[in-house]
């Protein structure tokens, strides 16, 4: 998963610091780091890079930004199950295993609801009435997770990340996508705006999964979020305030159902409600640079790819 936004957040971090950074990815061609090729699914000549590395982190998986149509939903589960599994498979072989297996999860895997989630007391799983698409979001994040779970790995600790929504100045990524749609006027409250949206600034994604990396008395699922989520309609507000854009179009659960259709994804992305706060991250002693989104916000607009991106403010 290295040449995705949150990947090559995390390898340019890395690598610019000095660490040697290893991408395993389907597409070597791209050569933005030193990379190896791999499907995804059986055991080749990258599993070589594994042995004697510090740490594994595994992002690796279809982007859900799409209708879940059968194809597309096996194409989601088996992109993240497979990759999980040969990867444990990979670390098992290893004559120096890494120390550390950084597995990617998400937020995603609690109920929708209005209460705040930490690892000890949020409720996993669907809950009552969700709709079918949200049912197997949350499919996916368990089946994820135990792919991790079950993988023998008696001499690498093992840390699922259940990471809200990362938000980093990178093309394609989703600050960049929400920051398009408010310079078009379209940032106004989605549905009645209740809905809670769990985010975390880049710079302490990368932050906490170093500080996760140091911590040798951390494992299991840990809440990759800002301590502060907020209702949709105040997150997009302070979106435009920092976008310095005064309107916003509201749009209602069915105009976004249409929008969702014709943009071929899920209105799930926007309306179920996330409110996911790091409770291990804060016990284990962990500061965030930018735990308000006011202020998060206000500092990515001011990053010279959000000043490019889109289209002129309003």
């Amino acid at each position: 998963g290295g040449t995705g936004a949150i990947g090559e957040l995390l390898a340019r971090a890395w690598h610019a610091r000095g660490d040697e950074v290893i991408v395993i990815t389907r597409s070597p061609h791209l050569m933005k780091w030193d990379m190896l090729e791999w499907n995804g699914r059986t055991l080749g000549a990258w599993a070589d890079a594994l042995d004697g590395a510090d740490v594994v982190v595994n992002l690796a998986g279809a982007s859900v930004n799409c209708r879940y149509t059968a194809a597309n939903r096996h194409r989601i589960m088996d992109s993240r199950v497979d990759s999980t599994r040969v990867l444990g498979e990979a670390i098992a072989r290893a004559t120096r295993p890494p120390r550390v297996w950084l597995q990617s999860s998400t937020a995603t895997i609690y109920e929708h609801g209005y209460v705040p989630n930490d690892e000890a007391t949020g409720r996993v799983g669907v809950g009552e009435h969700a709709p079918d698409t949200w049912r197997f979001s949350i499919d996916v994040a368990q089946a994820w997770e135990a792919a991790c779970n079950v993988a023998t790995t008696l001499q690498t600790r093992k840390v699922l990340l259940r990471s809200a929504m990362v938000m980093s100045p990178e093309k394609g990524g989703i600050f960049d996508t929400l920051l398009t749609l408010v310079r078009r006027g379209l940032g106004g409250t989605a549905g009645d705006g209740k809905q809670f949206i769990s985010w975390i600034h880049g710079t302490d994604f990368t932050n906490a999964l170093d500080f996760l990396i140091a911590r040798e008395d951390l494992s299991g699922a840990i809440n990759i979020a800002s301590p502060n989520p907020l209702p949709n309609a105040e997150f997009m507000a302070d979106l435009r305030t920092a976008a310095h854009v005064r309107i916003g179009l509201p749009a209602t659960a069915w105009m976004l159902e249409l929008g969702a259709r014709a943009m071929h994804t899920e209105t799930e992305l926007i309306l179920k409600s996330r409110r996911v706060v790091p409770g291990r991250l804060l016990e284990a002693g962990f500061t965030f640079a930018y735990p308000e989104w006011a202020g998060a916000a206000a500092e990515l607009c001011s990053e010279p790819a959000a000043r490019s991106s889109g289209s002129p403010s309003q």
